[in-house]
C-alpha cells in the first residue's frame, strides 16, 4: 500500500470527518489492512480568497514536509484550496484532484445541469470542470450566497445544529428548483449539515468522492 499524505485544516472539522471516511471506506479485516496516513491539519493556511499567493506557498511547504515524512500520494479535502495547488503539485507526488474526481462522479450518469453548494472560489473551479464534461453549473443567487457562507462559518464555529442544517436543506432545494438534476456538496463543511436523504436529487459529497479515490490510489 502507498502512504497517503493529507493537507488539512481547511477547516479542521471537515478534515477529521474526511479521515473517518477514508478509514470507513477501506476494506479491512484488521489494523494491518488500513492505509497509513500522514496528516497536516493546519488551520493557519492563509485565507484562500484574500491571500491566494500566500496560501499557495504554504500548501507547497506542507506538501514538501509530507513528502519528506514518507507520503507517496497527496490529497487535500478542501475544494476552494484547489485553486492554490500549483506549489503542492510541483513537488512531484501524485495529487488526487478533488474537483476533477467529484465532477466525473456527478456527471457519470448523464446529468447536464449540476447544482453546486460551494464558496465562490469553489464555484469557479466547478464551473470550469463541469464545462469540460459538457455540463452547466446551477448556483445559488442573491441572498442565498450569503446564507450559504453563513452555514459554512457556523460549522467552523462548531455549530452543526438544527438551524444550519435546515438552512442547508433549503439551499439545496433552491438548486433543485433552479433545474439541478444532481447536487454537489462542493465544500467539505456541507456534508456535516446535509445528507443524501435531505435532497430530492442525487447528492455527490466531494469529501466522500475524494476518500474513495484515496482508497483506490493507495490500496
Amino acid at each position: 500500500m502507498r502512504v497517503l499524505g493529507v493537507l488539512g485544516g481547511m477547516g479542521p472539522a471537515a478534515t477529521v470527518a474526511f479521515l473517518a471516511r477514508v478509514q470507513a471506506l477501506t476494506p479491512a479485516e484488521g489494523d494491518l489492512d488500513h492505509i497509513r496516513m500522514l496528516v497536516d491539519i493546519n488551520p493557519q493556511v492563509p485565507d484562500r480568497t484574500r491571500a491566494p499567493e500566500a496560501a499557495d506557498h504554504m500548501l507547497g511547504e506542507m506538501a514538501a514536509r509530507l513528502r519528506e515524512a514518507g507520503a507517496q500520494v497527496l490529497a487535500m479535502p478542501c475544494n476552494t484550496a484547489h485553486a492554490q495547488s500549483t506549489s503542492l503539485r510541483a513537488i512531484g507526488l501524485p495529487f488526487i484532484d478533488m474537483i476533477a474526481e467529484t465532477t466525473a462522479a456527478a456527471t457519470a450518469g448523464g446529468a447536464k445541469k449540476v447544482g453546486v453548494l460551494a464558496t465562490p472560489g469553489g464555484e469557479a473551479l466547478y464551473t470550469t470542470a463541469l464545462a469540460g464534461q459538457g455540463a452547466k453549473i446551477v448556483r445559488l443567487g442573491g441572498a442565498n450566497r450569503q446564507a450559504f457562507m453563513a452555514c459554512v462559518m457556523a460549522v467552523k464555529r462548531g455549530d452543526t445544529g438544527k438551524a444550519p442544517k435546515a438552512e442547508m436543506r433549503r439551499l439545496a432545494a433552491a438548486l433543485v428548483a433552479g433545474g439541478a438534476e444532481v447536487v454537489i456538496a462542493g465544500c467539505t463543511e456541507v456534508p456535516l449539515l446535509l445528507g443524501p436523504k435531505d435532497v430530492s436529487v442525487p447528492l455527490f459529497d466531494s469529501a466522500e468522492v475524494l476518500a474513495q479515490a484515496c482508497v483506490k490510489a493507495c490500496r
